[in-house]
């Protein structure tokens, strides 16, 4: 079945399988499954009797019914990328509720939420397959009703479609080709770190298939990027232009093992190449382009902090940590700017506070306006949240300090500060699920005198110490010792 009910036993398939009429072949590899609507005489003798337009026609009812059907099994939330809040919509747009393009003797198809078919009345033998691969994922026949693959991630599907009165040559023939075609990449809103990892592979997907490519972002995003991607249409959700979309895909961070919307978990691969694979482009991480020369507003040297986060295991939760790093920046003439969205974060019992003896440059600005305050930070220093990836992405050094999740999570920086001695890495971990709702997610210590020692046993010497090496390495000297 397809992937909201992918915890049917194979008994179970088979029951379905006979109640819809449908001859189902041996889904050999797990590729790819379908559903078929039952639209029997009888569905459709009540659907005329409460239907408005009592003139509807039996082929026009069927896709009625069809429609229907395909808006109640489709996923309202596949997959949420860390920190984004999901709406009762789900995080993400939904694909038209009925195939965007036409095929011969009313066949509708495409490739949005997956490769997708809608049958009118018929004898038909349906086949997907992987035209890379030369696999047949799937095949049936069917009388009428959906057949939608199960993965949704990039494939380069091929559709075949047969009267089965004559299997000698297919009605339909379709290999997906994107080039010249409209594409709908739909981000998830609500995250800042994961969307600026993730951007330069929509780039990349354009560029390979020279293909009409809209991107759905937040609005904020969207005024950060759009002057620097001329080829890409970038969108809000609510004003997407692309209606009728060829393809469509859904890039984020699919939880709890999800294989239908990612070929990788994404705790295995990392945050940011995880969506280089969902697209099928060379997964390499690039920073995204931001505006070209900002002005500089502040002309002593100074450096960036961002001391805060989403959750606490994504905090720095040594207590005297900060401190120590903020004595030693003041004592080499560093200006210390804390630039998180909030000056304090926190729920119950526990608030992060806005450290002592920084700069309080907190708050909702925008992020063109923190964009250009980076840019002429001699480095950053901050979690493995948002405003890292910001400094990642306008070029200066940045010092990542985690214990919660491994290196290969986040982009390359040679000054990522991690302790292995303790108990870390359980963003990571494949045996257990992060919980957007937990506050206090700590899978394996919650409760106990080990809650967060993965940050809590990173040190201020650590992370000095990290810092030092930053300052030999780009040659700078104390700000204090560059007038004498």
């Amino acid at each position: 079945m397809d992937s909201s009910n992918n915890s049917n036993t194979s008994e179970e398939r088979r029951n379905k399988v006979e109640k819809y009429n449908v001859t189902l072949q041996p889904d050999a590899y797990g590729f790819a499954t379908s559903y078929i609507t039952e639209n029997s005489s009888k569905d459709k003798s009540e659907a005329k009797k409460n239907h408005k337009d009592q003139s509807l026609d039996d082929e026009n009812l069927s896709l009625s019914l069809a429609q229907r059907e395909y808006e109640n099994k489709t996923p309202k939330d596949a997959g949420q990328a860390a920190g984004a809040k999901s709406k009762s919509k789900g995080s993400f747009i939904q694909a038209p509720s009925i195939p965007t393009q036409m095929g011969p003797k009313g066949i509708r198809y495409d490739f949005n939420d997956g490769a997708r078919v809608l049958l009118p009345k018929g004898t038909w033998h349906v086949q997907l397959e992987d035209e890379e691969s030369g696999n047949i994922l799937f095949a049936c026949d069917a009388d009428e009703g959906w057949v939608v693959s199960t993965k949704k991630y990039y494939v380069p599907f091929r559709i075949r479609i047969w009267d089965r009165n004559n299997l000698n040559e297919p009605l339909l023939d379709h290999i997906l080709e994107l080039k010249d075609r409209e594409v709908l990449l739909k981000f998830p809103v609500g995250t800042l770190g994961d969307i600026l990892g993730w951007f330069s592979y929509a780039e990349k997907f354009q560029k390979k298939h020279q293909c009409k490519v809209e991107c759905t972002l937040a609005e904020n995003i969207i005024e950060l990027l759009k002057d620097q991607y001329p080829d890409l249409t970038l969108s809000t959700p609510e004003n997407v232009k692309q209606k009728e979309p060829y393809a469509s895909y859904c890039l984020g961070l699919f939880f709890c093992g999800n294989e239908d919307y990612q070929p990788y978990d994404f705790r295995q691969v990392g945050l940011a190449r995880t969506v280089g694979y969902i697209l099928g482009v060379d997964p390499e991480e690039t920073p995204p382009r931001l505006p070209e020369n900002p002005p500089r507003t502040i002309s002593e040297p100074y450096v960036c902090i961002a001391v805060k986060s989403t959750n606490i295991a994504k905090m720095w939760n040594n207590g005297y940590g900060w401190d120590m790093v903020i004595d030693y920046l003041k004592e080499l003439g560093y200006r210390v700017l804390c630039i998180d969205k909030e000056k304090t974060v926190g729920y119950g019992y526990v608030w992060n506070q806005l450290p002592h003896g920084c700069e309080d440059f907190t708050g909702d600005r925008p992020l063109k306006e923190r964009a250009a305050l980076l840019h002429h930070a001699e480095f950053f220093i901050g979690l493995s949240s948002g405003l890292s990836w910001l400094a990642w992405a306008s070029g200066i050094p940045v010092v990542l300090i985690s214990g919660f999740s491994l290196p290969i999570c986040e982009f390359k920086t040679p000054y990522r500060v991690h302790n292995t001695h303790v108990c870390h890495g359980c963003w990571d971990a494949t045996d257990v699920n992060f919980d957007h709702h937990d506050y206090f997610w700590c899978p394996r210590h919650k409760g106990t005198d080990r809650q967060f020692e993965c940050s809590r046993a990173i040190t201020g010497k650590q992370v000095i110490n990290t810092i030092e090496r930053l300052r030999r390495d780009y040659n700078l000297k104390a700000p204090k010792d560059r007038l004498s």
